[in-house]
């Protein structure tokens, strides 16, 4: 596998992806170029990410970045890692806020840290994505959904697409015209034709749905 840097060429994927496909280049142009998802720019720590991907879980962005700083806040740490999690026990997570089914997936994640089975940043680089996932689901409360979601919006990697998210099944919803939303598996289908580019269409049907739904800002995601 080669060396993959963080992010890739959104201009040129745009233009490829708006040829692709003639009713989702037709939102593309409705909505004008997208910009680079900030965390392609940011230093990145993987366990620190499936912490925040944790704490995020079932929670508006909102509460869970007050979660978040509360975490920070007792651990002393802008990093929530195995060192800094070691450092309050599970009633100070409590306390912060953390339901004990998190507290027991943040835990899980600081002992295999400690194993030494959470790949860094740069091991990451040589990894494909489906390794990534393979590497990353064994963790307590770590699903597909979020590791896809570091390879978007951390990794920048160019051809994932979420699946499962109702989000973008929303959006090619309405760009099709389609009654209902369309079935993880039709949404596979449909993406076949988007690649290598297909996490430029997800941006774009997340974008979408926004649209239909009236929201000025995307909804706020753990790895924004």
């Amino acid at each position: 596998m080669p060396h993959r840097a963080r992010g890739f060429d959104l201009a040129a994927a745009h233009a490829q992806l708006a040829r692709k496909d003639r009713a989702l280049g037709a939102w593309m142009r409705r909505l004008g170029p997208l910009p680079a998802p900030a965390g392609w720019r940011r230093p990145f720590d993987p366990v620190d990410a499936l912490a925040r991907a944790i704490l995020y879980q079932q929670l508006s962005g909102k509460a869970a970045a007050t979660i978040v700083g509360r975490v920070e806040a007792a651990t002393g740490s802008p990093r929530l890692h195995a060192d800094s999690l070691g450092r309050i026990d599970d009633v100070a997570l409590r306390a912060c806020g953390v339901s004990g089914n998190k507290a027991l997936a943040l835990r899980d994640l600081a002992r295999r840290e400690r194993l030494g089975e959470i790949p860094s940043l740069r091991r990451m680089a040589w990894m494909a994505d489906d390794a990534i996932v393979d590497a990353l689901t064994p963790v307590r409360g770590i699903g597909r959904w979020t590791v896809e979601m570091i390879l978007m919006f951390r990794l920048g990697r160019p051809d994932v697409l979420p699946v499962d998210d109702l989000g973008v099944r929303k959006g090619l919803q309405r760009v099709d015209g389609l009654d209902a939303m369309p079935t993880p598996k039709a949404l596979a289908a449909r993406g076949e034709t988007w690649g290598p580019w297909r996490t430029l269409a997800a941006l774009y049907l997340w974008r979408v749905a926004d649209a239909e739904t009236a929201v000025s800002a995307p909804t706020p995601r753990s790895q924004d």
